[in-house]
């Protein structure tokens, strides 16, 4: 089958794509400011630490439950309701902790608004394939990765402005205040659709019972194994980036070999997006990823650790050979279910990873932790990730 090519300027033409780019800019730097005033203001209050860092990450942490339990409504939901009322319940959540919600209260009431976030999420992912024909699914998805990324660096560096400025419970509000942006502008924006499945059950067992089709079939089981597993042992690396750097007696240098790897992911995804072959690269940039952790164990200075980072999450990009692929193996409607399970794989695998890499470098010195989920990265890439016989079909009843 020949897909039709498109640029990112054919991608970015396209009236609803560009109103969803916008929520998910507004969604990442928003997240990004409550994240950090949630933890100021719980560590003003507790003197914790240990609580700041579960505030820090309480939005993240029911990730993985919502994807096992909910997951099904991202296709039984028309998407304009769902993301307005996701985002409308960001906002009231954000809200709640800035009027003086108790910290174990704020912590539960943002776990559970959390347990969304991946029905959202899915129900984006799936909509693209509507708006982006052809080539375009793959841009847009490559779009939305670069964003992520770049707004998590900018909403951190907002979010620490806004500290100074306003403290956290102004960073709370205003942080609220973007998320009802999100929800007018969901509202206005992104067009009635009807749901993609039709609502014949509980939720939670259909999310179980698409799960395990997904899963059990070898075509989708091999496609989402190999976006989990390369990528989430390459990320792991980051694990020890800070211990590192302390070995090396820099640890302010962290901050640099971080952002490294986050710039690497970025030319990644900006020069791979645009190649004509992402299929055929898929296999050797997967397998070239782990290759430069490999030099992390011979324990390089500052620099080179730099440019290390920056060639290793290059390869991440070789994910955007296998989107269309996996697009193709799943049924129409359970499309938003399917792509929101490979990306909760994804998450889960790196923060595994990152906890592994880190339980390792207690007792191997950490640039041989990262050589090592280097090695692990590129076989598991030589495992998993093949060029493309044709396309696959998945089995479903």
């Amino acid at each position: 089958m020949t897909i039709a090519r498109m640029s990112y300027r054919a991608v970015f033409g396209v009236g609803e794509f560009r109103v969803l780019f916008a929520l998910h800019a507004l969604f990442v730097v928003g997240d990004a400011v409550r994240m950090l005033g949630l933890s100021v203001l719980v560590y003003e209050e507790t003197g914790s630490a240990l609580v700041s860092a579960l505030a820090y990450g309480a939005g993240m942490l029911p990730y993985v439950v919502g994807g096992a339990f909910l997951l099904s409504l991202a296709d039984r939901v028309p998407p304009r309701p769902l993301l307005v009322g996701f985002h409308v319940l960001r906002a009231g959540v954000t809200a709640l902790p800035a009027l003086g919600l108790p910290p174990a209260a704020a912590i539960a009431v943002t776990a559970a608004a959390g347990l969304f976030a991946p029905v959202a999420t899915a129900a984006v992912t799936a909509v693209l394939p509507d708006l982006l024909p052809g080539d375009g699914y793959v841009l847009g998805r490559s779009v939305f990765t670069m964003t992520a990324a770049g707004a998590q660096i900018g909403g951190h560096a907002v979010g620490g402005l806004l500290l100074l400025a306003v403290g956290p419970e102004g960073a709370l509000w205003l942080a609220a205040g973007s998320s009802l942006l999100a929800a007018a502008g969901a509202r206005a924006g992104v067009r009635r659709r009807p749901p993609r499945k039709a609502a014949d059950g509980a939720s939670v067992r259909e999310t179980w019972r698409v799960n395990r089709l997904l899963l059990a079939d070898r075509g989708t089981r091999g496609l989402l194994l190999a976006q989990w597993l390369p990528i989430s042992l390459a990320v792991g690396s980051e694990g020890v980036v800070i211990p590192y750097t302390a070995h090396l007696g820099r640890p302010d240098a962290a901050g640099a070999v971080l952002a490294s790897f986050a710039a690497g992911m970025l030319a990644g995804n900006l020069v791979v997006g645009r190649a004509r072959d992402r299929e055929r690269l898929a296999p050797p940039l997967a397998a070239a990823m782990g290759l430069p952790l490999l030099g992390f164990a011979a324990r390089p200075g500052v620099a080179a650790a730099c440019v290390l980072a920056a060639l290793a999450a290059f390869g991440l990009s070789y994910e955007l050979g296998l989107q269309r692929r996996f697009l193709d193996a799943v049924p129409q409607d359970v499309r938003g279910q399917a792509l929101g399970l490979a990306n909760i794989g994804v998450i889960t695998g790196q923060a595994a990873c990152v906890a592994a890499a880190g339980a390792l470098g207690e007792v191997l010195p950490p640039g041989m932790v990262m050589a090592l989920f280097g090695a692990a990265s590129t076989a598991a890439a030589a495992v998993l990730v093949r060029a493309p016989r044709q396309t696959a079909a998945g089995r479903f009843g």
